[in-house]
């Protein structure tokens, strides 16, 4: 028997590269689930217990996003440089260090040293190493592997909510956070060693699985093409790319944060704000891997523009909800703003990597990732000032809906630039 036909008749080993897409998945439901989706179920107790307010609690949540975008430049830089295990595992630790100090704290400046602490560690499991890594695994299929990864956003909600919930009412609060501590180290640190392959080249491998003569030239061990984050800056792609998100961002989370609230206000029961709060996750966690999936398809910039779209239109309905409004209008704009949002990580990653080439796509997504952050964290602060100032959050949605009339057409003038030629 020949040797292409015994290539022929050999069965098809499994794509290590899935097993990097499972890994990631996890990483990013560690990261976001432990680090944000279960914020809001400690309130009440630190309230209660420590005799803190709900705008001095809230600053926590603020500096987590705000040290998840600081951060994100250093661990891109880091991963061009060391690789992602490295980063994975020293995120691990440094997250898990700060919910070892919020389990022991008790006065407010080291609450928010704890998220300060948190916020860090999850930049280091999140979007910026994960998102490097599948996409050095990945060149045909790379929208779908993005998409399923970013789904672990959305899993951190279903999974983690519950969990902490009932570790609170269990072991209490203290209890809780020290449980979230042992559940990052143990689900992340040890899968990390074993598991994590910047490259594919490290273990003799290319991208989709190809045999070395049909993988890319710019994946072949020994090259790699693309831009520094030197000369990204200097290209218009860059900052169109980082107003675009900054904004989607800072109304994509304005609008998700304040609609619970605005709800309640209305005279709508808990229960409804609830189930709208639950159909905009079930619509993000769907979104991300549609949109992955859409970005094989089209243009990463076309599917971006998709996503942002669909949120402007459901701010567009929620400017329409009053007291008489019947629970379809709410899952109306529920399902279209939770979809739409679910867009922003498989575009800004496809749209990334695309335009800039993976020779240095963690320094460059970093900072991207820095500002799009800084868009997440202030976005509901600002809806919370505009109804303090004037009890409604309705002057809020006009904002981030306004928002998205530059951050549209923004993404859509992204064009790679002539300085990136890939090989």
């Amino acid at each position: 028997m020949s040797t292409r036909a015994s290539q022929i008749l050999r069965p098809r080993r499994f794509f290590y590269g899935y097993w990097i897409v499972a890994f990631t998945f996890l990483c990013l439901l560690i990261s976001i689930g432990c680090g944000s989706f279960i914020y809001s179920l400690f309130v009440q107790s630190l309230q209660s217990v420590l005799g803190w307010s709900r705008g001095e609690i809230m600053v926590g949540f603020t500096i987590f996003f705000v040290m998840m975008g600081v951060a994100s430049l250093p661990v891109g830089r880091l991963v061009d440089k060391r690789g992602a295990k490295l980063v994975i595992v020293l995120g691990a630790i440094v997250m898990g260090l700060g919910f070892v100090l919020l389990s022991v704290m008790s006065q407010l400046y080291l609450f928010y040293l704890g998220y300060v602490l948190v916020g860090t560690g999850a930049a280091g499991i999140g979007s910026v190493p994960c998102s490097a890594v599948v996409s050095n695994w990945f060149k045909k299929k790379r929208g779908l592997a993005v998409g399923l990864m970013s789904s672990g956003i959305g899993a951190g909600g279903v999974v983690m909510a519950p969990v902490a919930g009932y570790l609170i009412e269990m072991l209490g609060w203290r209890g809780a956070y020290f449980s979230m501590a042992v559940i990052v180290w143990l689900s992340i640190i040890p899968l990390a060693l074993l598991t994590v392959r910047t490259r594919p080249a490290e273990m003799g491998l290319h991208p989709d699985g190809a045999p070395v003569a049909e993988a890319p030239p710019e994946f072949r061990p020994g090259t790699s093409a693309g831009l520094t984050l030197r000369q990204a800056a200097a290209a218009s792609a860059f900052w169109l790319l980082a107003v675009s998100y900054l904004f989607g961002n800072f109304s994509s989370m304005g609008g998700l944060q304040s609609q619970g609230p605005n709800l309640i206000d209305l005279g709508f029961r808990t229960e409804a704000a609830a189930v709208a709060l639950g159909a905009i996750g079930f619509g993000s966690g769907v979104g991300k891997f549609i949109f992955g999936w859409l970005c094989d398809k089209m243009s990463a910039r076309y599917a971006s523009a998709i996503g942002l779209s669909l949120q402007a239109s459901g701010l567009i309905v929620v400017l329409q909800v009053d007291s008489s409004s019947s629970m379809a209008i709410i899952w109306t704009y529920s399902l279209l703003m939770g979809f739409g949002a679910g867009s922003w990580l498989p575009t800004v990653s496809m749209l990334t990597s695309n335009s800039f080439g993976l020779a240095h796509y963690g320094s460059i997504f970093g900072m991207i990732s820095l500002l799009l952050n800084l868009g997440t964290a202030t976005g509901p602060l600002v809806a919370g000032m505009l109804y303090d100032s004037m009890g409604t959050y309705h002057w809020a949605f006009v904002l981030f809906a306004a928002l998205y009339a530059i951050s549209l057409p923004a993404v859509l003038l992204v064009r790679r630039p002539k300085s990136f030629t890939p090989a």
